[in-house]
């Protein structure tokens, strides 16, 4: 009941005012219009209405309040009985997808420097974590033996050469000789024609002449063949003088050097002894095996990002180079690798590192926290929160698992109610008193 307003007690006045000039008119002792009740009166009046309205309101509220205050308490020993329970709707995945992968980071180039020459080590010009250029000596190998063979090289090159010259003389005396014997033979040619000589005669001269041809083709064949070894002893001396030139050990490409495998005086064998390993860091590359539910989303030249655990909150950015464009049978995963820009050097090959192969979602998933999910003998369920509180266990199909989060399939549509962290006692038919998390909340 509500308190009566002044409009209510001026009309209840005003009705009262009509009753008494009624009466007056019943008992005209008093003339009407001289009779007017005074202020006092009207005062009074007033008091009294206000008196007998609040007691009213009193007489209603009060035993109103009393059951309300009844059925509050009742209610509230009724919830006290029953487990609060944290609630959540289901929603979906952020347009952005999130695949995070393990990986190791490489150089782009590694190579080892091994010795190209026979020797002792002289001189080391660099030491494990120097930074080189292309060409740059790294070290110097003593090599005796070498030189000797060198001046034996030479030396024998040399003697070809003496043997051509002797061949190509033996050649123009044999080159005479024939033109001597072809002259003679014309010349007894026609003398027979003439019958001045014997036949006989004749062919004696012009076998002669046959066989000065083949001596002067044999000095030939023996100048060539003596050019040819010139030519032997020539290449001989070249590769002895290019080993020669790998007495100096020179650096492949820009790099750094990452291992330092000899000390001055070491015996160096040629193709077996490791001098050093080059790795070029400038650029740096990350193999991720990518599984099959995410290969059809990786493309050359997708960015990337690596978070390193040496350098919280800081990522760097890459780009997919390059797929093999097929699965290992054995992991069901597609090799991917991801070439990361390291001008500054900050990171290292062997590193460990994660790499965010993200992509936009034209259909974002629906997602719950991976404590939502209920996996038992009968399979994965989520606990269903109706609107009478009471808790339906729903069977759910998944899919990918992202560690603190699980995409679900089917199963619950989007906005329904779930229990956020069920545990092993969520059953069938309960009932719970939903409780959401506010906004400061996780």
């Amino acid at each position: 009941m509500s308190e009566p307003n002044e409009q209510e007690l001026q009309r209840r006045i005003e009705e009262l005012e009509r009753e008494l000039r009624q009466q007056h008119e019943q008992h005209p002792t008093i003339p009407a219009d001289q009779w007017k009740p005074s202020r006092l009166t009207i005062t009074a009046l007033f008091l009294g209405f206000v008196v007998l309205f609040i007691g009213a309101f009193l007489a209603g509220y009060v035993p109103l309040q009393r059951r309300d205050a009844l059925v509050r308490a009742a209610a509230d020993e009724h919830d006290k009985g029953l487990p609060r329970m944290e609630v959540m709707q289901v929603g979906r995945a952020s347009g952005q997808s999130e695949m995070k992968l393990p990986a190791t980071i490489q150089a782009v180039t590694e190579a080892p420097i091994l010795a190209r020459a026979d020797g002792y080590l002289k001189s080391r010009f660099v030491d494990i974590g120097d930074r080189v250029r292309a060409g740059q000596p790294l070290a110097e190998i003593d090599a005796p033996e070498l030189d000797q063979q060198i001046r034996q090289a030479e030396a024998a090159a040399e003697q070809v050469q003496a043997s051509i010259e002797q061949a190509q003389a033996a050649l123009e005396q044999g080159k005479a000789n024939r033109d001597l014997a072809r002259v003679t033979a014309d010349r007894w040619k026609t003398l027979v024609v003439q019958g001045v000589v014997s036949k006989q005669e004749n062919d004696q001269y012009q076998a002669q002449l046959v066989a000065q041809d083949s001596n002067v083709q044999a000095l030939e064949k023996a100048v060539s063949a003596q050019r040819s070894s010139l030519v032997a002893s020539k290449a001989n001396l070249a590769r002895l003088q290019e080993v020669q030139g790998y007495r100096v050990v020179k650096a492949p490409f820009d790099g750094v050097i990452t291992v330092r495998n000899v000390d001055i005086g070491t015996l160096v064998s040629t193709g077996t002894t490791l001098l050093y390993r080059i790795a070029q860091t400038g650029t740096l590359r990350s193999y991720v095996n990518v599984p099959q539910s995410n290969a059809n989303s990786v493309h050359l030249g997708q960015p990337a990002q690596l978070t390193v655990s040496n350098f919280p909150g800081r990522r760097f950015r890459g780009t997919v180079a390059r797929t093999a464009n097929v699965l290992d049978p054995a992991s069901r995963t597609m090799l991917v690798e991801v070439d990361v820009p390291n001008t500054d050097g900050a990171l290292f090959p062997g590193m460990y590192a994660e790499v965010d192969l993200g992509s936009s979602l034209q259909n974002p998933p629906l997602v719950i926290p991976a404590q939502a999910l209920l996996v038992r003998s009968d399979g994965a369920q989520v606990a269903v929160v109706k609107d009478d509180g009471i808790v339906h266990l729903q069977k759910v199909a998944i899919g990918r698992d992202y560690g603190d989060r699980v995409e679900i399939l089917q199963g619950v549509q989007e906005g329904a109610t779930i229990l956020a962290a069920p545990g092993e006692t969520a059953r069938e038919g309960a009932k719970i008193l939903p409780v959401t998390p506010g906004p400061g909340q996780p």
